[in-house]
């Protein structure tokens, strides 16, 4: 095997299968499962070299970041702590679920989330999002009360409510990566 142009840290955890991430600053973490090999990992970081130099190479050509203030961010919260609760209910009656808390932060990894109790949590970048792309997020994360996975089911769940989300999803792939990008680092 040839030698890498990267480094790379590999992060071990109760997960089943290799996936290799890459973050805004340019570090390359495989993440793996508990008793995966080093040559196995090895093996795997190499069929991805390409892939990976080509990920870090666009990393180098983006503009740069003009992180968003403290003020900007709690502004953001204020507005997503006010405007989503009504999307919320609305969502919930449509697709016939219940739900817990409502939180808003400032993630870097995820526009929201549901956990095993209900609760649900949202990005308050969300407040920059289209009105479609934010009803795709609720709509989302309340599927997961029915199908708590991104099976074929859960897809047909969040279908039925939006027909269109690939495009709200094809959105946040796209534009809401820059976004994310201006969350300042913590």
């Amino acid at each position: 095997m040839q030698d890498l142009s990267f480094p790379y840290t590999i992060i071990r955890s109760r997960r089943k299968t290799i996936a290799i991430r890459i973050t805004r600053e340019g570090a390359v973490h495989v993440l793996c499962p508990q008793f995966a090999s080093k040559n196995r990992i090895d093996e795997i970081v190499h069929s991805k070299q390409d892939w990976i130099e080509k990920k870090l190479h666009s990393l180098q050509t983006l503009p740069p970041v003009i992180p968003f203030t403290p003020e900007e961010i709690s502004a953001l919260k204020t507005q997503a702590q006010k405007n989503l609760p009504s999307l919320i209910s609305y969502y919930a009656a449509q697709i016939g679920v219940s739900y817990g808390r409502v939180t808003v932060r400032s993630q870097k990894s995820r526009w929201g989330s549901c956990s095993a109790k209900g609760n649900l949590s949202f990005n308050c970048l969300l407040m920059l999002a289209p009105p479609e792309v934010i009803d795709y997020v609720i709509v989302h994360e309340l599927c997961h009360l029915k199908q708590m996975n991104h099976s074929p089911k859960f897809w047909d769940e969040v279908e039925k409510i939006m027909p269109d989300y690939r495009q709200a999803k094809q959105w946040l792939k796209e534009t809401g990566e820059s976004l994310i990008r201006r969350l300042p680092a913590k």
